[in-house]
């Protein structure tokens, strides 16, 4: 039987590769790389309403030169990218030495003079955090939104406060506490005896009570992009976005969260954030780990 030679394949397997010549950057494309980067910059602008935002998206996603051409631009900025996604947009974060890193001492100072308040303030943005995530699976999952409350936070901070109160008892605590004890234990005394809503002629809140400043917390992550106003029922009710999702993500291994969230004040049984009784005695079982929704700090 005759045997038939078989001719090597040589567009398979070729005998020399020609390296690739790598494209050169363009003005252009650092043009738009920077414009992508300015789209993150603007949380409340959303790729799905955006032609150009969302073609920049597809870009970075299809193309690593620009990517990392984006990337880079963002670095030297003194920004974290933190995801670039159709669902988020380039989210991005601002380090401690960037220019556009908006720190919880100045937003605090703008919010109020008295330093007991800035202390508040603080204390509500991590009460606000806490609550719109309540389980570590809530924060992991892309497609979960968190839903809180003006009203419901400040029920949230009093009864932790009312959890450590109780700690304090059980110890002997009179006075404050120790300069190096944790720091809820400090705050939890200013929030306790501050009104929860003051009262004004026109029955407004007031800016220094407990709901004022929660109020002005919610206003700032809604301007930022984190928060979106639904309702005015309880205060002002919100619902989360990607963006704080991520943010939350990556503040979820602080002490001061932890310490917050190990109270146990927030029971999770059918996904929704609830606040256990205010009367202690009533028959409420926790969900396991549902006081500690937090990742662990690595």
């Amino acid at each position: 039987m005759a045997t038939h030679a078989t001719a090597p394949h040589t567009a398979a397997h070729p005998t020399a590769a020609t390296p690739a010549t790598p494209t050169p950057v363009t003005p252009a494309d650092a043009a738009d790389a920077a414009r992508l980067v300015a789209f993150g910059l603007q949380p409340k602008v959303q790729p799905a309403r955006d032609q150009e935002y969302a073609e920049l998206l597809r870009r970075y996603r299809d193309d690593p030169p620009f990517a990392r051409l984006a990337d880079a631009v963002a670095t030297g900025l003194g920004l974290v990218v933190l995801e670039v996604s159709p669902r988020a947009g380039m989210a991005v974060t601002a380090a401690e030495d960037s220019l556009f890193a908006v720190r919880m001492g100045d937003y605090a100072r703008r919010a109020s003079a008295d330093s007991g308040d800035r202390f508040l303030h603080g204390l509500a943005h991590l009460a606000v955090a806490a609550l719109a995530f309540p389980r570590p699976e809530d924060l992991a999952d892309d497609a979960y939104i968190g839903r809180v409350s003006v009203n419901g936070v400040d029920a949230f901070v009093r009864q932790a406060c009312r959890r450590l109160e109780e700690r304090a008892e059980e110890t002997g605590e009179n006075t404050d506490p120790a300069t190096d004890a944790p720091g809820l234990e400090a705050a939890w005394r200013i929030w306790a005896r501050r009104s929860a809503t003051g009262a004004t002629k026109d029955a407004r809140r007031l800016a220094g009570s407990t709901t004022g400043i929660i109020g002005k917390a919610v206003a700032f992550l809604t301007d930022s992009g984190f928060l979106q106003r639904t309702g005015d029922d309880h205060g002002g009710t919100y619902r989360t976005t990607a963006r704080y999702q991520l943010q939350v993500r990556d503040m979820a291994g602080g002490a001061a969260m932890a310490e917050l969230l190990d109270l146990g004040v927030v029971p999770v049984a059918d996904g929704t954030p609830t606040l256990l009784p205010a009367q202690p005695g009533d028959d409420l079982e926790l969900v396991a780990d549902a006081g500690l929704p937090f990742h662990s700090a690595p």
